[in-house]
């Protein structure tokens, strides 16, 4: 039994389900990327490209002769590219909204009723000695 609540203690620790989390956000935010970049911003980039070299698919560029397609390893490319770009773009923007919280200073909160009466004894009590 002491296995069993060793790996119970485990598995519902805080990290392991942080990471389960991060996980699942982590494939869903990765679908939005992978979409904004197949859908959007690789047919922007590539169809005047493609139409200037009188193609209609990267997939057509091939070594005459052979099985090379390195028009999808080129495809393949661009996509890393323009999706770490777009991270970056997303990183640096999260990285600046939370410079401005933490440069804005927090106004300390007015001290209580409780607070400013023991702030007057005090200052009495200087005032006498």
């Amino acid at each position: 039994m002491g296995f069993l609540k060793e790996f119970k203690e485990f598995a519902v620790k805080g990290n392991v389900v942080d990471l389960a989390v991060a996980v699942v956000i982590g494939g869903a935010f990765g679908k939005i990327v992978s979409s904004l970049v197949d859908d959007i911003i690789t047919p922007a980039i590539l169809t005047p490209a493609l139409k200037a070299a009188n193609l209609s698919n990267l997939s057509e560029l091939v070594i005459p002769g052979t099985a090379i397609k390195y028009g999808n390893f080129l495809s393949q490319v661009i996509s890393f590219i323009i999706i770490a770009f777009a991270l970056f773009l997303i990183i640096k923007g999260i990285n600046a909204t939370k410079r401005k919280e933490e440069a804005a200073p927090a106004t300390p909160p007015a001290p209580s009723s409780t607070d400013q009466l023991l702030m007057e004894i005090r200052d009495e009590l200087k005032k006498k000695t």
